[in-house]
């Protein structure tokens, strides 16, 4: 079984839930975005939750089915097509033999997870069948989809029931502008009093260069930093630190005009000041983001971000529940 990439979408690319355990060697995790909406696209089709799909970024691929097979797409609103007629989100169906299966252009949101019965087969790279585009690991030849591509499938198990649906409760909702949780980085001393304050009393807006590295937003004051003498090692630039690790998430203004938040393909460390670093239960949701929305940053304690993690985990058992 076996299917033929007709087009390849604007950036579709083959994710799991990730390769954890090599950051300190410079390998981000890499996998789904929205790790929810992933997970859920599988646990429909009673996948292992952490099956390789596709992540479909803004505009979906044009997919031609071998042989039949049962699939499901959580995350952005983009309408599936089988043959040119619609069928639903969030929903078990299935695309027969010889069928061409693809998508509207997004409506909300920014990536739909395709998730097939089975999964797909590419070689796991460090434990994962998630892509790394910028180190060529993962996936397809380390690489988003090219037109004339065949994604191999595990085989179908056969426990998938068409019209099978994700409860409503558990569909993510999404806007055109969102708040994002942060907890203060470990630079945010570097700061002024007045352009901290700034940083979270200001709206920004998501750039075009928003992508798995990160999503860089502009529109919002300059920050300040402190006066300082730069201490060995660092830069001139007032953003610039003695090189340090960066958490996924966390947020860097180089020279202080636009701040980059780092997601799930970012590198793992270098010589920009974080100021702060978004929650992970928000992380999904900045995969989700549209270039050109806005966003405005919410400072939060980290106990808040705890038991809003703890909340996100709760999310997560109501979808194994399902399963």
């Amino acid at each position: 079984m076996s299917i033929d990439v007709i087009k390849p979408g604007l950036a579709s690319s083959i994710q799991d839930k990730g390769r954890e355990g090599h950051y300190h060697l410079g390998i981000p995790p890499s996998g789904g975005m929205d790790q929810r909406s992933l997970i859920a696209a599988n646990l429909l089709l009673a996948n292992h939750e952490g099956a390789a799909v596709l992540e479909c970024a803004l505009m979906g691929p044009e997919l031609r089915f071998s042989e039949a097979r049962k699939v499901a797409a959580c995350g952005a609103e983009m309408t599936p097509r089988v043959n040119g007629e619609v069928r639903p989100l969030n929903e078990v169906f299935e695309v027969p033999a010889g069928a061409t299966l693809s998508f509207d252009f997004v409506k909300a949101g920014a990536r739909l997870y395709l998730a097939i019965e089975g999964g797909i087969d590419v070689p796991e790279r460090l434990g994962s069948r998630s892509t790394y585009a910028l180190g060529s690991l993962g996936g397809m030849q380390g690489r988003n989809l090219q037109a004339g591509d065949t994604l191999a499938l595990l085989p179908a198990h056969g426990r998938a029931s068409v019209g099978r649906r994700l409860p409503s409760s558990l569909v993510p909702a999404f806007s055109k502008q969102y708040q994002l949780r942060v907890v203060p980085g470990l630079y945010a001393h570097r700061l002024t009093s007045e352009s901290q304050a700034q940083f979270y009393a200001e709206d920004w807006t998501v750039a075009s260069e928003a992508d798995r590295i990160g999503y860089r937003m502009k529109g919002g004051t300059r920050l300040s930093f402190i006066d300082r003498e730069p201490p060995f090692g660092a830069g001139d630039d007032p953003s610039n630190i003695v090189d340090a690790c960066y958490p996924i998430g966390s947020i860097q203004v180089p020279s202080g005009s636009e701040p980059i938040i780092l997601h799930r393909d970012a590198v793992s460390g270098g010589g920009y000041a974080m100021i702060g670093t978004v929650i992970s239960a928000d992380m999904d949701t900045v995969g989700q983001i549209q270039p050109h929305q806005k966003v405005r940053f919410v400072q939060v304690t980290l106990e808040e971000a705890l038991a809003a993690r703890a909340r996100y985990q709760e999310v997560l058992e109501q979808l194994r529940q399902m399963a």
